[in-house]
């Protein structure tokens, strides 16, 4: 826990960052995972300042995405990792999740099947995530997470609360703009990353993070199924650990 979300966010870069270059020095590449969003702006900037990071051998690639949205929108959670680090670093191959003519149907069944065998190319080495309002990871909200989901990507309808969430964080002007449906990966391709750094600042997070930590796993939270990886670690503020002791 740390004063504050610029701490937090720093914390979890060095973390993270040690953790590239200890990949990269047994292994040719190492293969990451990024969530796109407002909570995790002071991470991607602490990576994209870290040194000693042979960023061509690091292979990176997002959990969730708008299909309908054109790929210049930069509400695309792909826009956004590319403006926030990926185009500032000089990574050796970034994956993205492709837009789409139509937001769902089976145009999108036909991407996640293709962004799932990107994925099961090589293990995934390490996931750079948060949690949503909603305890949600990656868009696994409640009542579509599965933590023994048979797909490793796969199409979702938002609930309500993640809806709200995107107009809370800024990322559209209202509840009406914010798409039904998304492309997610699915809880257990998130929890077969070697290791997860999981950064989630701020009081409106405050709730989620208490149900993730002494409520049930239960998929009514799907954070709450982080407890049972072996190496993640969970990084919060004085506002999102709220009144934890």
């Amino acid at each position: 826990m740390y004063p504050d979300r610029h701490a937090l966010g720093t914390a979890a870069a060095v973390d993270c960052a040690g953790a590239i270059r200890r990949v990269l020095e047994t292994r040719s590449r190492c293969r990451m995972v990024f969530a796109a969003a407002p909570s995790q702006n002071e991470v991607l900037a602490g990576l994209q300042n870290a040194a000693g990071i042979d960023w061509d051998r690091v292979e990176a690639f997002h959990m969730d995405e708008y299909p309908g949205l054109p790929f210049g929108d930069t509400r695309r959670f792909g826009s956004f990792l590319r403006d926030a680090l990926f185009s500032r670093v000089p990574l050796g191959r970034v994956e993205y999740l492709a837009p789409l003519p139509t937001p769902s149907g089976p145009a999108a069944l036909r991407e996640a099947r293709r962004y799932a065998a990107l994925l099961s190319d090589a293990p995934i080495d390490l996931v750079c995530l948060g949690v949503g309002e909603n305890g949600h990871i990656a868009f696994n909200d409640p009542g579509v997470a599965d933590f023994s989901d048979p797909l490793s990507v796969k199409e979702v309808e938002l609930d309500p609360p993640c809806r709200a969430q995107q107009v809370h964080d800024g990322c559209f002007a209202s509840l009406e703009e914010v798409p039904r449906t998304a492309l997610t990966l699915t809880v257990p391709t998130l929890l077969a990353g070697g290791r997860l750094f999981c950064a989630v600042p701020g009081p409106a997070k405050a709730q989620a993070v208490r149900r993730m930590l002494e409520g049930p796993v239960s998929p009514a939270c799907p954070a709450s199924v982080l407890r049972n990886h072996p190496a993640c670690v969970l990084y919060l503020d004085t506002d999102s650990a709220g009144a934890l002791p």
